[in-house]
């Protein structure tokens, strides 16, 4: 029986081109796993063949482990201070073996053990291939639809495959079994069985790969692509930006007759595609990005990381898109929150502003409507700035002398120290429970405790638009932040 194991390991060697240390280690994996089924519970069991003679040795074995950390595997673990009894020098992270009766190679038949030696080096060659793709480097995978597995497309390139999610196809494509096709790699998860290379047809990357493809300036760092959005299968925008001054940007990307755009479009399903110029202003950016709107003013709330972007009565409905496109996809470009106005709206919010504005001057610097309107007109908008700008600043205004600047200047940090103090204490009043909530600054605490907001409860019964409206975040933000004080409730479901 060895004699033929050893013919075995020499056919499989032979056929699949392997070494014979990776046959011999299957057929041990083999045996050890014919071994386990002797005993009951999760044993480890080594077996280790002669590479000579043929002729192998079972063993089975215990993990030592800390004795602070308790056995977990009782059948395969064994603590510290017994394994020491049995051999003084032992440390944690070695085995104590014990030999045992070996499984004949006739008990799981030859064919058996065969089987579990090609799968392993089924597995093996795989990972040879899958190594041997990826580090051509290829960021675009193309191939032919080979099967569908749960809704799933497996794309095979080669003897390499890949998984194309429904979810990252365009919407309202259909491949059948042949389709040669072309999606980006996103993502290699080795521990998916049969397709680990995970793809995706709706990406941005995906987009800014065959610009990259087709337009040979990107790629001699002429040109750079700077952000893309895209609404998969409709439209799409892309910020480029030009490193030598030579070049026309949009025309480069846009090619002779259309030519270079269009083959982008042709893969994506006929996705439209605006090009818009990158600035490094934002307020810039954020214009071309609108495109095809013309935009009549702009206002930049660096704080909320927003713009208000006010554009006449014709162009609204452009600015804004059908459904609300044009304007999500140029915040998801610019990374800007985008609020689209018209002239009446953008008043009527100035006109609240100033309001607001002139209440908070007037309640806590002490000051009548014109000290207040003359703070605004100057562009004062917080506290802060009265308190700290530069007094060289503040003495420049005209209707203001010296002393009006120093007690306005020492009223605005008195406020200051008072808000702070009161901050503190609402702070203070707030639940344990909503103080400790992951994300919870004081500051939000603050504006919590304003809108009377205490406990965790309390904010988790609230909507996302009342948190956004009491504290200022974004929508996303809010909605994380009441998500997180709602998990006590579901942990209380569960238990």
């Amino acid at each position: 029986m060895n004699r033929e194991l050893l013919m075995l390991v020499e056919a499989i060697a032979r056929e699949k081109n392997v070494e014979r240390d990776v046959v011999f280690g299957a057929i041990e994996m083999a045996l050890a796993q014919a071994t386990k089924k002797l005993y009951n519970g999760e044993v480890d069991i080594r077996v280790a063949i002669d590479r000579e003679s043929g002729e192998y040795e079972t063993f089975r074995r215990w993990l030592v482990v800390p004795n602070e950390a308790g056995l977990q595997n009782p059948d395969a673990e064994e603590l510290l201070m017994d394994a020491e009894d049995r051999i003084a020098d032992i440390a944690v992270g070695d085995f104590i073996e014990e030999q045992v009766e070996s499984v004949p190679i006739g008990r799981i038949g030859a064919m058996t053990a065969k089987q579990v030696v090609l799968q392993r080096i089924r597995d093996a060659e795989r990972e040879m291939l899958l190594r041997e793709f990826m580090e051509r480097g290829e960021k675009i995978f193309t191939g032919t639809v080979k099967r569908m597995d749960k809704g799933d497309l497996i794309v095979e390139s080669g003897r390499v495959e890949g998984r194309l999610r429904r979810s990252e196809t365009i919407p309202k494509e259909n491949f059948r079994t042949g389709d040669r096709i072309r999606a980006m790699i996103m993502e290699v998860d080795t521990t998916l069985r049969g397709a680990p290379i995970l793809l995706s047809r709706s990406a941005p990357e995906f987009m800014v790969e065959l610009f990259r493809q087709e337009v040979p300036e990107i790629e001699q760092g002429l040109l750079e692509i700077k952000s893309c959005a895209r609404d998969p299968g409709s439209r799409a925008k892309i910020a480029v930006v030009a490193h030598d001054q030579r070049i026309d940007p949009i025309g480069t990307c846009v090619g002779v007759r259309g030519s270079r755009v269009t083959a982008v479009t042709n893969e994506l399903a006929g996705e439209r595609v605006d090009i818009v110029l990158w600035s490094e202003d934002p307020a810039q950016f954020v214009i071309g990005a609108l495109a095809p709107a013309n935009v009549q003013s702009i206002v930049v709330d660096e704080e909320k990381h927003a713009m208000d972007v006010v554009v006449d009565e014709e162009n609204l409905a452009v600015a804004i898109g059908r459904g609300g496109q044009n304007v999500r996809l140029a915040s998801d470009l610019t990374g800007w929150k985008i609020n689209i106005m018209d002239a009446a709206e953008s008043a009527e919010k100035q006109a609240n502003e100033q309001h607001e504005l002139r209440t908070l001057f007037m309640s806590k610097l002490d000051v009548d409507e014109e000290i207040a309107d003359i703070l605004i007109e100057e562009g004062f908008t917080s506290l802060e700035e009265v308190a700290y700008v530069p007094l060289q600043e503040m003495l420049e205004i005209e209707a203001f002398d010296e002393d009006t600047v120093n007690e306005l200047r020492a009223r605005a940090k008195d406020a200051l120290l008072t808000m702070e103090i009161a901050q503190e204490e609402s702070v203070e009043d707030a639940a344990l429970d909503l103080r400790d909530l992951e994300g919870m600054t004081p500051e939000l605490l603050a504006k919590l405790a304003e809108g009377n907001v205490h406990t965790r409860d309390e904010l988790a019964d609230l909507a996302t638009d009342e948190l956004v409206e009491m504290t200022g975040q974004t929508e996303d933000e809010a909605t994380a932040l009441i998500m997180k004080a709602r998990e006590h409730w579901f942990d209380q479901d569960q238990a």
